[in-house]
């Protein structure tokens, strides 16, 4: 008797790491620790710290040994990894506040770690920005490790993958990504994740496609199910057809041709049919992402979030730490712009060291954060205007306030930059005197004043981002509304006009940093409202100076004088799509 032929299934979910496989699935449970409480006899408790100090002189050990693996497997920009994972055991907040839990409990060092290491993990995780949010993950891998290691509990790992093989876990750790074997790993599946998990990275680095966020599929398939995963359009297909099978051959080799093409295109000059410059640059939060800007040769940096310097530490970095990290940016692009924005921080992206700094919030989003927190702790702020304005002797720097909401914030921030540069005068430092300040348009106040704070202003950088999560009211990260997060509302496109011709009347350029930028179906519409460049994710820009490369300025803007006539979301982003397909063509 035939067994009877499984129904193709196809489950949605986020595209992360381009590329076709299918094959057999292999369904990887990581399980938490379970941690056993206990009180630990007073005249143990000397030996209870040295068991705890050993632990984490074990746990750095593997973590090197992994490190040296990956940098020679991968790279060393890979491996740069787990530079975080180190620098977690190296946290004085984190092994401090555990052995003093330990000194008031008397509970098990076990237990005091755990409970230390899960406030830090939940803090974290609360964090707006995906990439830093990630960093919740750094520290539950390391922190889990710790916990085997002082359990003597061997590790999870995924480096016995019998055969070739899809993955398909809840979420992968670095550790565990880092100990896939390449020559059987096939595909990444995770039913949570994010584009920027160290997972996806790795993933990336091996050329395999990668889909996360397809929710509880670790528990709709089992081991041995066969399926399609379409890291393009973050599809996974299971028990897929012979006609899609068949379908998903020709697709593949279409983009076999199609990415050949945007690699030819992106070593060619940004410059549209009808003879138009567009100034397309990359936005950065770490040192180590210098390799992937000249990679995809971005004409410098349009974004440098500094936030990253401080939520990586316990502690706020020095002026020195700062001007290290800017300096090498700067020298690294130069002639290029860099773009430095000041610390957006506090509120939703508080630092786990210093709850002090930041006092829980009920609407974090429009609280005590960004430009707001540094015009009350100007000590903090002054460190990181001297170390950004030394940097400026360097390179061709620039300086862009975040969350401005109109011309005092602007004229006070100023104020505390002036400051700073006769700090530096009296210190005979040398710094460029005309270094250029902007702001960024993230808040709808900012957006309808674009007139007045342009008299102050050297550029603007548009935060889509923020600026439609204001418009609309729309929380971008719940899941409940995240249908009304809607870049081609016709509110956001009016506000993105206005913003640009108030601007250009007082010849202020307006760039744009937000994802909008970064999506090849919208880069022509904004081009065409009279945005004068664009800065994203390093690994977008083949795709959006192919875009460039394919249409003229004049049809960019008859594509946005159209879209400001119409009253649909979804018709306008109709408009830009069919604009794209017919501009880029598989074939």
């Amino acid at each position: 008797m035939d067994t009877p032929k499984k129904d193709e299934v196809t489950v949605q979910g986020i595209s992360a790491s381009q590329g076709i496989a299918y094959g057999q699935i292999f369904v990887f449970i990581q399980s938490d620790v379970e941690v056993p409480n206990y009180q630990v006899d007073p005249e143990k408790r000397i030996a209870e710290v040295g068991r705890f100090e050993k632990a984490l002189v074990t746990t750095r050990q593997q973590i090197s040994k992994i490190k040296g693996e990956v940098e020679k497997n991968l790279g060393p920009e890979e491996a740069l990894i787990f530079d975080a994972h180190l620098l977690v055991l190296e946290d004085q907040a984190l092994i401090g506040e555990t052995i003093r839990e330990f000194e008031t409990t008397g509970r098990n060092i076990e237990t005091c770690f755990n409970q230390i290491s899960t406030r830090y993990i939940q803090a974290f995780s609360e964090i707006d920005d995906e990439y830093l949010r990630e960093r919740a993950g750094d520290i539950r891998d390391v922190a889990q490790r710790v916990l085997q290691n002082l359990l003597g509990q061997a590790e999870n790992s995924l480096s016995r993958l019998a055969d070739k093989r899809i993955i398909v876990a809840n979420d992968v750790s670095p550790s565990d990504s880092a100990s896939i074997d390449r020559s059987a790993a096939l595909a990444l599946v995770t039913d949570s994740g994010s584009r920027t998990s160290h997972a996806v990275i790795m993933a990336r680095s091996m050329k395999v496609p990668a889909v996360v966020g397809v929710r509880d599929l670790t528990a709709r398939v089992k081991n041995g199910d066969w399926a399609l995963v379409d890291g393009y359009a973050g599809l996974i297909i299971v028990n897929p057809s012979e006609a899609t099978l068949f379908r998903y051959g020709k697709i593949q080799e279409q983009k076999k041709t199609f990415e050949s093409r945007l690699l030819k295109a992106n070593s060619q000059p940004s410059v549209t049919l009808d003879g138009v410059a567009v100034a397309l640059m990359a936005n950065i939060e770490r040192v180590e992402e210098l390799g992937a800007v000249k990679e995809y040769q971005a004409e410098g940096i349009g974004l440098y979030r500094t936030e990253y310097l401080f939520l990586n530490s316990a502690r706020i970095p020095t002026e020195q730490e700062q001007f290290l990290a800017y300096k090498t940016v700067a020298e690294a692009l130069a002639p290029h712009p860099v773009i430095i924005r000041s610390l957006d921080l506090g509120g939703d992206k508080p630092m786990a060291g210093s709850p002090h700094l930041f006092p829980k919030e009920d609407n974090p989003f429009m609280g005590f954060r960004a430009i707001r927190f540094c015009l009350v702790h100007t000590d903090i702020f002054k460190d990181q205007l001297r170390a950004i304005l030394l940097a400026s002797a360097h390179g061709k720097v620039r300086l862009m306030y975040p969350m401005i909401s109109g011309s005092e914030e602007l004229a006070q921030a100023n104020a505390v930059l002036a400051e700073c540069k006769a700090e530096l005068k009296a210190r005979g430092q040398a710094f460029d005197e005309k270094m250029e300040v902007g702001a960024m348009i993230e808040i709808p106040s900012a957006a309808t004043t674009t007139d007045i704070l342009a008299k102050d202003c050297a550029f603007f950088s548009v935060g889509t981002n923020d600026l439609i999560q204001y418009l609309l009211a729309v929380d971008r990260v719940n899941d409940r509304i995240a249908h009304l997060y809607e870049p081609t509302h016709p509110a956001v496109i009016r506000t993105l006009k206005h913003i640009v011709d108030e601007a250009h009347k007082q010849n202020v350029p307006v760039s744009v940093c937000g994802e909008m930028a970064g999506d090849p179906v919208f880069a022509p519409l904004l081009l065409g409202l009279g945005i004068d460049g664009l800065s994203m994710s390093p690994a977008w820009l083949p795709t959006v100076k192919y875009i460039v490369r394919a249409m003229t300025m004049a049809d960019a803007r008859a594509l946005a004088a159209e879209a400001l006539t119409m009253s649909s979301p979804k018709e306008i982003y109709a408009k830009c799509d069919a604009f794209y397909r017919a501009r880029v063509t598989v074939e």
